[in-house]
């Protein structure tokens, strides 16, 4: 407690708070496309509850992992050298994990193609249930959250910090979840905007894996473009479909009214 009222009367530490939040939200973003998309498949009066577990799950994750930071900083050291790369724990869990989204979001983009291929099949599909789900949840938690918690680690030594900065992220994103979700389902395009995403990101975190490390501001940037284009060419559909809309037939009572002035 002393320790955290000497940091409140730190202007250093408010501003490292402040970054450190907007950072955790960022990198909260992939997670929280992946949550929208996968509860999507479940039956409606459900959906809300696997999101508040598949979040309350990444915050007991991440404050676990934050009260555990030798462990984590150990993570990162190399275990076994290939190809004359070294590759840590971390490596090998950023790509197990962005196998299974590339895996996620390539099912997922073959079956809304193709949807009466192999109905029920695509992983997470209407067949696998609310444990299922809750299983991919943790999965996908998992590499994001350790994402998120190294990334929190060098950017300041403040443990207070960095648990106050995960609880209001995490709180944020629950605050999110809902209606972003709602959107995603309302609008079909965006579902597929998404499962881009989340086939870039997969893709990113098997490079980052490998040693070939993206920088985060391109990937989010690129994200942020293609957000703005899909939102104009639902302003031009939108604009499109009111114009082409048919006029509504003219009722005999007006057409006497038109006959009588005329």
């Amino acid at each position: 407690m002393d320790n955290l009222l000497a940091l409140a009367g730190m202007p250093q530490a408010w501003a490292a708070l402040a970054t450190l939040i907007v950072m955790e939200v960022v990198l909260g973003i992939d997670n929280l496309i992946f949550l929208s998309i996968i509860t999507n498949k479940l039956p409606e009066e459900r959906r809300a509850s696997a999101r508040r577990i598949g979040l309350g799950l990444a915050l007991i994750m991440r404050l676990g992992l934050l009260f555990t930071i030798t462990i984590i900083i150990g993570l990162t050291a190399p275990v076994f050298t290939l190809w004359g790369n070294g590759f840590s724990w971390r490596d090998l869990i950023l790509i197990g994990g962005g196998l299974f989204l590339v895996y996620k979001a390539t099912r997922e983009i073959h079956e809304s193609v193709d949807p009466h291929d192999e109905p029920g099949s695509a992983v997470g599909g209407a067949g696998a249930g609310f444990a299922g789900t809750i299983a991919q949840i943790i999965a996908v938690d998992l590499v994001f959250s350790l994402d998120s918690i190294i990334t929190a680690v060098g950017m300041t030594e403040h443990l207070p910090i960095m648990v106050v900065a995960v609880v209001v992220a995490i709180a944020l994103m629950v605050a999110a979840a809902g209606p972003l979700a709602g959107f995603i389902k309302a609008n079909p395009t965006i579902v597929m905007l998404a499962l881009s995403f989340l086939l870039m990101i997969g893709m990113v975190l098997i490079a980052d894996g490998f040693g070939f490390h993206v920088p985060k501001g391109y990937i989010y940037a690129a994200m942020a473009f293609s957000v703005v284009v899909e939102a104009l060419n639902m302003l031009v559909r939108r604009s499109r479909s009111r114009r082409e809309r048919p006029a509504a037939p003219i009722t005999r009572r007006a057409r006497q009214e038109i006959a009588g002035r005329s």
